[in-house]
């Protein structure tokens, strides 16, 4: 065999197009290529998806050489919208179960959030008071020194009371894939910010995607089932108090209006009188007696 034979010449059997194993990197310069003029980069990514296929290169009558998506990288474009939807609806879905749940026990939710925590421990410009108080054992790793890290936590809730020491500000993360939860947890930084803004932090995880040892002990773990939540770890609670900053964002921001499927509302029509209400007509207040003060309302008879 000469090597200038296609590897395959020696059994008789042409040499097919490779199998590839479509992963992130690809997808995305499928969606990259889709939306753009097409101009090759040139790197091993781009050689994957000609040789599967994906792309195809063009020439136009200068000579210049640009790249199009095949039919066949127009499927996968689709299928891979089709899957990020239906992740997406499921995840949503959950999210709005959790909320519930927190609106049921008396508290405030809010969803899509974003917060801006305070700067992480080690800064050299850093005010003590503003530094985030983690709990024991907790390091941050991978913030710049004296950055104000943004997260967004999925569900943000706190209780309904008028003393800023009892609001008990609780984060929950939401994840119905493995592989979106392996890459959360990998984030530290971000998980610190949420046990610095929060009294309790939880993860709830679809059934079937993990448990309570894939998440570290200062989380809570919740496992979602069809019917119920069930939780396999509380939640270690710390005393807490937001800062001006959350509160801020909380006055900008809508909070989920209650459910109108409350099983504890008012069953009857609106528009038809309170059952329990007198139908008698209301009695005429008579004239103010002797020692009334004055402005005191009229006595009633």
């Amino acid at each position: 065999m000469s090597p200038t034979d296609p590897p395959d010449a020696g059994t008789g059997r042409s040499a097919g197009p490779p199998q590839l194993a479509l992963g992130r990197l690809h997808q995305r310069r499928l969606r990259e290529v889709w939306r753009s003029a097409g101009w090759p980069c040139q790197d091993l990514i781009e050689v994957e998806l000609l040789a599967a296929g994906l792309l195809e290169r063009r020439r136009d009558a200068d000579g210049r050489e640009s790249l199009r998506v095949s039919d066949a990288g127009i499927q996968v474009l689709a299928a891979t919208l089709h899957r990020n939807r239906a992740a997406f609806d499921s995840h949503e879905s959950l999210v709005a179960r959790v909320v519930r749940e927190m609106q049921r026990a008396g508290r405030v939710a809010w969803r899509g959030l974003r917060l801006r925590a305070p700067p992480m421990p080690g800064g050299d410009r850093q005010d003590p008071g503003l530094l985030l108080e983690l709990p024991p054992g907790v390091r941050p790793r991978g913030g710049p020194s004296g950055a104000w890290p943004t997260v967004m936590p999925d569900v943000f809730s706190i209780r309904h009371t008028t003393r800023d020491d009892l609001v008990e500000p609780i984060v929950h993360e939401v994840k119905v894939r493995r592989a979106d939860l392996l890459a959360d947890l990998r984030r530290e930084a971000k998980r610190a910010a949420y046990l610095a803004l929060s009294s309790q932090c939880w993860y709830v995880l679809k059934a079937g995607i993990g448990g309570a040892d894939d998440v570290p002990p200062e989380c809570g773990v919740m496992l979602a089932h069809e019917q119920a939540l069930e939780v396999l770890r509380p939640a270690p609670r710390r005393a807490m108090q937001l800062p001006l900053a959350t509160w801020m964002a909380l006055a900008r921001a809508n909070a989920e209006p209650p459910s109108d499927d409350d099983a504890q509302a008012w069953l009857g029509d609106p528009g038809e009188a309170d059952p329990g209400a007198s139908t008698e007509a209301p009695q005429q207040a008579g004239p103010p007696l002797p020692g009334d003060p004055p402005g005191a309302p009229p006595t009633p008879p």
